[in-house]
């Protein structure tokens, strides 16, 4: 490889790699965020919270990594045509491939990278995640009771706890359970924990009493030091966890089980995902062809336009959008599927020949001149109602 499209590779890799690390880091953060509460509200430990975050990632890598190398090699190529880079390669009689050539090896690591995520590590990661909810939301009392508020648990029993302590015990519980006709039962408690006795889950109160009315209106009170009451009949049952088709692995989908009951219920549905496996990973070497038909010829930097980064991305943004809207839709009806195909082919056939043809793919400056006259029509409102304001104007 030429010394220049080893600069051009290594260029382009570096911001790769930086935008991959903070949109990451972003995106993961809110992916986390919207299951922080299952660890908090179950008592969870914090070994449980950092494995549920890591088994996140796996499942954000393959979207972020399209955007991340359509914004690398914008950057990279309006750099260099800003700083006459571009120009200076294409003066010297250096071949187009001398820029495309290296960024099409960074699309193609990256679309490799994605296909073995998105199908060797994902489902595994997916199938552990689904596991761990289903664990901690075993507990019916720890995942549903909110602090300071009556809960009703079942018809006749009503829950409500006045603190949730660090180590995932309960303080001031109070119980009401009128189930059974003509009897009253009602439990207080200093403190209390949910444990697994077994394989049931049990309430246990400790330094408490329990007020009893029978039919006859007759009360009797019971103080005890430990009291356990069964919850087994209220628990989700979690021996058997349903997984989705996202979930599955690329073997499942490729040959599903008839028994599954997933699959019996929405059996387009694991045709869709599997059509979709096999066309997502092909979405970082479109968005580095848009990058390359956007900015990838030599021009000179005071020809009015939009930045190269900003078109890169709304087209971009288009492109992925339709692939999410066909992908929907394969779920609910099998002709769509082959559009799963033609929504990223169609995109690189473009991008191609734009390329090959030494053509600019870009937004329409008449639309760009519109905008900014519409957005300066906005401003001069805005300044003249400034200044009627000031001026007492009505």
């Amino acid at each position: 490889m030429r010394v220049l499209e080893t600069y051009i590779m290594r260029r382009t890799f570096a911001i790769f790699a930086v935008t991959l690390l903070w949109v990451l880091a972003i995106v993961w953060t809110t992916q986390v965020l919207t299951r922080i509460n299952i660890v908090t509200s179950s008592g969870q430990s914090a070994a449980t919270f950092f494995e549920i975050a890591a088994l996140v990632l796996p499942a954000v890598i393959p979207i972020v990594i399209p955007f991340a190398l359509g914004i690398a090699v914008a950057q990279t190529l309006s750099s260099m045509n800003t700083d006459s880079e571009l120009i200076v390669i294409t003066a010297s009689g250096s071949p187009k491939t001398t820029v495309v050539r290296p960024i099409l090896l960074i699309a193609a690591l990256a679309s490799v990278a994605s296909f073995a995520i998105e199908n060797g590590v994902e489902p595994f990661a997916r199938e552990r995640l689904r596991a761990l909810v289903s664990e901690a939301r075993a507990d019916l009392i720890t995942s549903v009771v909110q602090e300071g508020t009556f809960q009703t648990i079942d018809d006749g029993l009503v829950i409500q706890i006045s603190e949730r302590l660090p180590d995932g015990r309960f303080a001031g519980i109070f119980l009401a359970d009128t189930r059974e006709e003509e009897t009253e039962l009602i439990y207080y408690a200093d403190t209390g924990a949910t444990i697994e006795l077994n394989g049931e889950h049990v309430l246990v109160m400790q330094d408490g009493v329990v007020h009893r009315r029978n039919a006859t209106g007759n009360v009797s009170i019971i103080r005890y030091q430990s009291y356990a009451f069964d919850l087994a009949e209220f628990a989700p049952a979690t021996s058997q966890i349903n997984y989705l088709p996202k979930d599955r692995t690329l073997g499942f989908l490729l040959n599903p089980d008839p028994a599954d009951p997933v699959f019996q219920s929405a059996p387009l549905a694991f045709a869709a995902e599997l059509h979709r496996r096999l066309t997502d990973w092909v979405y970082p070497l479109v968005f580095a062809l848009v990058g390359l038909a956007v900015a990838g010829d030599s021009r000179s930097f005071r020809e009015s336009r939009i930045h190269p980064l900003i078109t890169t991305m709304l087209i971009a943004l288009f492109i992925r959008w339709e692939g999410f809207i066909v992908g929907n839709a394969a779920a609910d009806s099998p002709a769509v599927i082959p559009a799963l195909y033609a929504v990223p082919l169609m995109a690189m056939a473009v991008c191609i020949w734009v390329i090959a043809a030494n053509k600019r793919l870009e937004i329409p400056t008449r639309w760009t001149e519109r905008m900014q006259d519409f957005w300066a029509r906005q401003a001069s409102r805005s300044i003249f109602r400034r200044r009627s304001a000031s001026e007492g104007k009505p």
